[in-house]
């Protein structure tokens, strides 16, 4: 049997197809993993932030469609970068333990966000880092940074950034720690829904090859976690358009649910805390609604429809 990843070109999306092929390959000797490698529009537009091109699925659709076709089987994403709804035909068939999902400072050695200087310029182009950045450090200047993980570290170096942020998750993959100065702990900064969790997407009724990847790559504890978070993104309906968060700790039977909705210049600002029991995914997924609803009500509706009165 043979089963095609389909994977963008960037070193951290080969380093996590690589991972999953190894996982694959050690629980099932028999089955051939192949890498096909396909660009995304997120891979092509590199000079205009995320939030500014307003189109779900930037780092997803290519490849899905490829699926579709039939050109690949499985596809290895960063999960926070899927959106809440998938393409008719696809679904989420497996989940990875999670990496650290919190953000990293990086400052080449010299700070960490308390020591930052007054007026030091911050790179990110993530709405949630930039809202949050601006609670905690409202006097920073805060500097649109793309690219992939490498070519930020390298601006960074030459000097274009004080400090950047990235998620901890995708540095670590890469055997980068010793770059990290700064972990900001969830408390601080409410992580990305999702963020240090791979997700592997698949065609409906393959399943055989759902068998395969769920037996070889599947954490439960993640697929609660992100079952949680993706049905708050899923109520909230926020894109790449709307700074929110949602980071969901599983403890046997209970989650403790972080989550936020801000306005792009954190003036309004609005988060939920609490533990919930659950007894299945299907109990997960309504916390998720759960709290994406109090929130809304408590002013993320009108932070919401404010937004989209700006696009």
């Amino acid at each position: 049997m043979k089963i095609r990843i389909g994977t963008r070109k960037s070193k951290l999306a080969l380093w996590q197809s690589e991972w999953v092929k190894a996982q694959i390959e050690k629980k099932f000797p028999d089955v051939e993993v192949e890498l096909v490698k396909i660009t995304t529009k997120g891979d092509k537009i590199l000079d205009v932030p995320l939030a500014k091109i307003g189109d779900k699925g930037l780092f997803t659709k290519e490849i899905e469609e490829a699926m579709l076709r039939g050109e690949v089987d499985i596809a290895v994403h960063s999960l926070k970068d899927v959106p809440s709804k998938l393409p008719e035909g696809l679904k989420l068939i497996a989940f990875s333990d999670r990496e650290d999902p919190r953000d990293a400072l990086l400052s080449c050695g010299r700070y960490t966000l308390e020591t930052l200087p007054e007026g030091a310029v911050v790179g990110t182009s993530s709405l949630r880092r930039k809202a949050q950045l601006r609670i905690l450090r409202p006097d920073l200047q805060i500097k649109d940074l793309r690219g992939n993980v490498d070519t930020r570290i390298r601006k960074l170096k030459e000097g274009q950034y004080d400090a950047i942020i990235l998620a901890a998750a995708g540095v670590k993959r890469l055997g980068w720690e010793e770059e990290i100065d700064e972990i900001l702990s969830p408390e601080r900064m409410i992580p990305s829904v999702c963020q240090g969790i791979l997700g592997i997407e698949g065609r409906e009724g393959d399943s055989e090859v759902e068998r395969i990847v769920r037996e070889a790559v599947n954490s439960y504890e993640s697929e609660v976690a992100a079952t949680v978070e993706r049905a708050f993104l899923r109520t909230v309906e926020g894109g790449c358009q709307v700074p929110l968060g949602c980071y969901a700790v599983v403890n046997e039977d209970r989650i403790l649910v972080r989550a936020f909705i801000s306005d792009l210049n954190g003036r309004f600002y609005h988060k939920e805390e609490g533990v919930f029991r659950f007894k299945d995914l299907r109990e997960a997924d309504s916390i998720g609604v759960a709290v994406a609803e109090r929130l809304l009500s408590a002013g993320g509706k009108t932070i919401l429809e404010e937004l989209l009165k700006c696009q």
